[in-house]
């Protein structure tokens, strides 16, 4: 398999080669997935903790929502959703999947509580509701950003 992909990217690298300096190499842009819609009204928030509390290393994060549905990832149904729970980071881009790592958490079974374990300190949590594809809602329907303090 290493071989293969060594030879096409030596092919790669050799059409690049042979193109006339004046031709401009371009790379195609990511494409931007369809998102679907989310209700005008629809608000997801956290039940807990709440922006400036102060918590246990391990703690419950308890999320509303309101105005649309939760439904497991892969269920295509409209003005639904599950829950993502950005720790630590920004904002991602709105118009890819979103990231599943430490930092990106997928509550992709259309839970609405997870169980947190984060060392002492200060950090940031943030909800973002997702579509069938992992991919935010037009308009996104996203939590405020809160401060957190653990213990």
């Amino acid at each position: 398999m290493r071989h293969g992909r060594f030879a096409t990217g030596l092919l790669i690298v050799s059409m690049i080669a042979l193109m006339p300096a004046s031709t401009p190499l371009q790379i195609a842009p990511a494409q931007a997935m369809d998102r679907a819609a989310s209700a005008p009204s629809a608000q997801v928030y956290f039940h807990y903790p709440v922006d400036g509390i102060r918590v246990p290393e391990r703690f419950t994060v308890k999320i509303g929502l309101k105005e649309m549905g939760v439904a497991p990832a892969g269920v295509a149904k409209p003005f639904t959703g599950h829950h993502h729970l950005l720790v630590d980071t920004d904002m991602v881009s709105l118009d890819q999947p979103i990231p599943s790592d430490y930092n990106h958490i997928h509550l992709g079974g259309g839970q609405t509580e997870v169980v947190l374990t984060l060392p002492p300190g200060t950090h940031t949590l943030q909800l973002l509701l997702g579509d069938h594809m992992h991919v935010a809602h037009q308009p996104p329907v996203m939590s405020k950003k809160i401060t957190i303090y653990v213990r």
